[in-house]
């Protein structure tokens, strides 16, 4: 991300997009999946699953390109 605005992109953010996404739609409610768990009887309290911090730093690394 940083190189991207390094490189002149106008980045304000960024989404997590995964073919186990395109399950869920098919799903509907019934399956949970994602990063957060979602509390549907909570004020949809969003709740950070574990893959939420592998995730953040994986993104943290810095990798040779």
């Amino acid at each position: 991300m940083n190189q991207c605005r390094e490189d002149g992109c106008n980045v304000h953010g960024y989404f997590v997009w995964s073919l186990l996404d395109n399950w869920e739609w098919n799903s509907g409610y019934t399956v949970r999946f994602g990063l957060y768990y979602v509390d549907y009887k909570n004020n949809l309290t969003r709740i950070p699953k574990g893959s939420v911090q592998w995730f953040k730093h994986f993104l943290e690394q810095e990798y040779d390109t």
